[in-house]
Formats: C-alpha cells, structure tokens, sequence
C-alpha cells in the first residue's frame, strides 16, 4: 500500500521586470525578455513510502595463513560453502555478486615498546559478496543461515524497490496539479491574469532506512531462534522544477 505525502517549496522564486534581463536567485536562473511578463521558477515535490519488495545483504568471510596461495585457498572454500549456504536459501546465482576481495600482510606491533621489529603473523584474505532477493520474509534465516555457514563478515540489509520509478507515476500528477494551482495563485497575487508553463525539469532521490546492525543477529543464533528483521518502508521522493511566465 502507497502513502502519499505532499510538500510543496519554491526555490528561488523570483518575477524578473518585462526588460531584458537574467537573474540569479537562490541558485535559480529566472529570465524575461521585453514585451514579456516575468517568469516565476519553484519546485515541488512530492514524496511516496512503500514497504520495500527486495533486499540485499553483504556477507563474507576472512582467513589468515602463513602463506599468501594459503590464505586464498583457505578463504575461497570458506567462500563456497558461504555461497551455497546463499543458494540453498533460494538466492539465484545472477542475485550474488562479488563486492570485494582483498589480500594483506598482517603484523603483531604488540613488542615496539622493545625496540623490536612488529611479528610476522601472516596473510589476510577477506572475500565479500552481495545477494540480493526479493523474498523479505526470509531475511532473518538467510541471515543465520550465511553465519552457520562460516560468514565473519555480515552487513546490512538494505531494502529496496525493485521499480522506483513505478512508485512515482501518480506522485507526478499529483506534483503537477500542485505547481499549477501554485502559479495561478502567484500571478493573481502579483496582478496578472494567469500563467503558462514554459518548462519541466525533474529529479529525485530513492532511498530506504539505515541497514539494521547485526549484532541482534548473532544472539538470536546463538538463541537458536531466527534473526528478527523488520523492513518498514522506503521513501522515494520525486521533484520537480518548474518555469511559468506570467501573462498580461
């Protein structure tokens, strides 16, 4: 179910006097040509929640051996057995994707105080990856699951909308509507007689709430109980920016 809530703001609301001229107001640019009435610039935006229909979670593992080809080997079969653990819980393979891989020498600074060189203790191998489904019931025991496969490394979930766009095909009308009762109220305040829209602009933002820390996670595991997840909703916000001139 969407819920629509609706601000409206302008930006930079500017009448620019009928001669030649360009203006710079709040860092809008508003302009009028001679024998022209003035054009008024603001924006509006218009903002729609929804509960969330995919979610990805980072997850991935980290092995230290004596040798760099040891640590590799080490991590990747921890890797596999993090991967098929994903696979089993009904993640596609097109829906895990690899985010990071690194490769590092790791010392033990612990005896500077002595004067000596920090301890060699080996190479660090942590190998990440991203999955991502759309089955949000299931987040708590994919999260477990991963854990019990040998995941160290656990980040997120994010939730997200699989079509932000699609969320905001009324919120258009809706914003649209708004900017021309707007600046029919503008031009009869100032003393025109209406107002015709010379341009759109659009933009946005797509975003959802912080991904929840996981050290709930790992107590529910060892509670054996599923992790509890509660994906809320995302908001997306549409904006968009409009020119009316003024008529005469």
């Amino acid at each position: 179910m969407k819920t629509h809530l609706f601000t409206a703001m302008a930006t930079g609301l500017a009448l620019v006097a009928a001669s030649p001229a360009i203006a710079q107001q709040g860092g809008s640019t508003v302009a009028a040509t001679a024998g022209q009435g003035p054009i008024l610039s603001f924006s509006v935006s218009e903002e729609v929640r929804a509960r969330p229909d995919q979610a990805t979670i980072g997850a991935g593992v980290t092995a230290l051996a004596p040798t760099a080809v040891e640590a590799i080997r080490t991590n990747a079969a921890a890797m596999d057995k993090l991967i098929a653990a994903a696979k089993k819980r009904g993640i596609k393979a097109e829906d895990i994707q690899t985010s990071g891989i690194s490769l590092s020498p790791q010392y033990d600074y612990n005896n500077r105080g002595d004067g000596q060189p920090p301890r060699f203790l080996g190479y660090q191998v942590t190998n990440s990856v991203r999955a991502t489904t759309p089955n949000i019931e299931d987040i708590g025991p994919l999260l477990d699951a991963l854990v019990a496969a040998g995941g160290t490394n656990i980040d997120g979930p994010w939730f997200a909308m699989k079509d932000p766009d699609a969320m905001l095909v009324g919120a258009r009308g809706t914003a649209i509507k708004a900017a021309e009762a707007k600046a029919a109220d503008y031009a009869r305040l100032a003393g025109y007689r209406g107002a015709e829209l010379v341009s759109i602009t659009e933009g946005g933002s797509f975003g959802g709430p912080q991904p929840m820390p996981f050290g709930r996670a790992m107590d529910a595991l060892e509670a054996k109980a599923s992790t509890p997840v509660e994906p809320g909703r995302v908001a997306n916000t549409l904006t968009l920016n409009f020119q009316y001139r003024l008529l005469r």
